[in-house]
């Protein structure tokens, strides 16, 4: 498996500078298509799971994460506190506290519940130098976060439709999970009184048919929780995703529903990341894939491949009619070279006198299979099929008259 800090930046997807900073890595245009790509998936498998999506802020007054504990529990991972017009303003560490107060900005019903909020937003963390690593330990996160508030005979079946999200997102994405491991308190004082066992039973019950660890020691200090654990190319284990269950910060704000007595009640907060954060989901998936992606996350989807100049107008007409393809020309060097140079692109076809002559196109795939020449709109749509994003499931290998997915390795 090859290291992703290596391998992006050879193939340009990310970089760093040290007038940024260590630990703030940035994204160059191939790997913002990776990423944003990433999440516009995200965002279509949220919104089909009933998920409703929300923006907050990354700042907030430090009382605010006085309130959840994390002040408290979580500071020296947190950056200090900026002094602003009198108050102290704090980079979050975290989205929960926002969502909370989200969903305590009017009055709920149990008619509403279970209520499902998501965001991809930035969280900051202060990491020492010597752990940051490449893009799997940064200090700048874009996490994809989702906390869902229901009554607690919901909790169970939240919680198992969360991991399920999570199971479907990793066979879309081609990440199989080293294990699951069940994050429990361990014996110290850095854990919020409250009901660990209640939640650790209902998170058993999900895990129940699973392989999975109990390990103490690893859990939220408001909560247990299932950590997805995935390997890079070193074998260093590190968690992608989680579910988690919350009764503390529930109660730390307050948070209510009118049920159907008409009296009020307290909900529970299920906390849940699909991929984590997007830079460790990146790093992985470099790696996993040795920068050979999924055909609908490929920087460049489609190359095309003129032999000589004179073939060069009818290249740049086909060209014009991909549209929202990811498609560029490589007229320069040798065909041989051309071909090497873009063996990572899903599609490549190489445009000689009789393409031109019948407008169609040749297409070959990256494991060197070629295809019979098509006319070239129907090799276009056809490619176009194959890259869409794998909604409601992992994209299917398509069978002609489509074109097969490339595997991505």
């Amino acid at each position: 498996m090859p290291d992703h800090r290596k391998l992006g930046r050879e193939l340009g997807l990310f970089g760093t500078d040290p007038l940024i900073g260590a630990g703030l890595p940035y994204w160059l245009p191939d790997g913002a298509i990776v990423r944003h790509s990433l999440e516009e998936y995200v965002h279509g498998l949220e919104r089909r799971a009933g998920y409703r999506h929300v923006h907050s802020p990354v700042l907030a007054k430090r009382e605010l994460y006085e309130i959840s504990g994390h002040w408290s529990h979580y500071r020296d991972d947190m950056y200090p506190p900026m002094d602003v017009g009198g108050e102290q303003l704090v980079l979050r560490p975290s989205l929960c506290p926002h969502h909370a107060l989200i969903y305590r900005s009017r009055g709920r019903s149990y008619r509403e519940l279970p209520l499902r909020i998501a965001e991809i937003g930035g969280m900051y963390r202060a990491e020492l130098s010597g752990a940051l690593g490449g893009l799997n330990r940064v200090r700048a996160i874009q996490l994809n976060d989702a906390h869902v508030f229901c009554r607690l005979d919901q909790v169970e079946a939240e919680a198992a439709a969360a991991l399920a999200l999570i199971r479907q997102a990793y066979d879309a994405l081609g990440i199989s999970p080293l294990r699951y491991r069940l994050s429990l308190p361990g014996p110290d004082g850095k854990y919020v009184p409250g009901k660990w066992d209640e939640a650790v039973a209902i998170l058993r019950s999900v895990l129940d048919g699973l392989p999975y660890e109990a390990v103490e020691g690893e859990a939220a200090f408001y909560g247990p929780k299932i950590d997805v654990q995935i390997a890079d190319s070193a074998g260093r284990e590190s968690t992608l995703s989680t579910v988690q269950v919350d009764f503390h910060q529930p109660a730390q704000f307050g948070l209510e529903y009118v049920g159907a007595d008409g009296a009020k009640h307290r909900p529970v907060m299920v906390h849940r990341s699909i991929i984590g954060s997007v830079e460790r989901a990146v790093a992985q998936l470099i790696e996993v894939h040795g920068g050979a992606f999924p055909a609908w996350l490929a920087p460049v989807q489609l190359r095309l491949l003129p032999v000589s100049a004179a073939e060069l107008p009818y290249a740049q007409a086909v060209l014009d009619r991909c549209g929202d393809l990811r498609a560029e020309i490589a007229a320069d060097g040798s065909l041989g070279a051309r071909i090497r140079d873009g063996r990572l692109v899903p599609y490549q076809a190489v445009i000689g006198p009789q393409e031109v002559a019948a407008e169609q196109l040749s297409v070959r795939l990256r494991d060197g299979s070629r295809l019979d020449a098509r006319p070239a709109e129907d090799a276009l749509a056809s490619i176009r099929d194959a890259v869409r994003l794998p909604w409601p499931r992992p994209a299917s290998r398509m069978r002609e008259p489509g074109f097969p997915v490339p595997p991505s390795r």
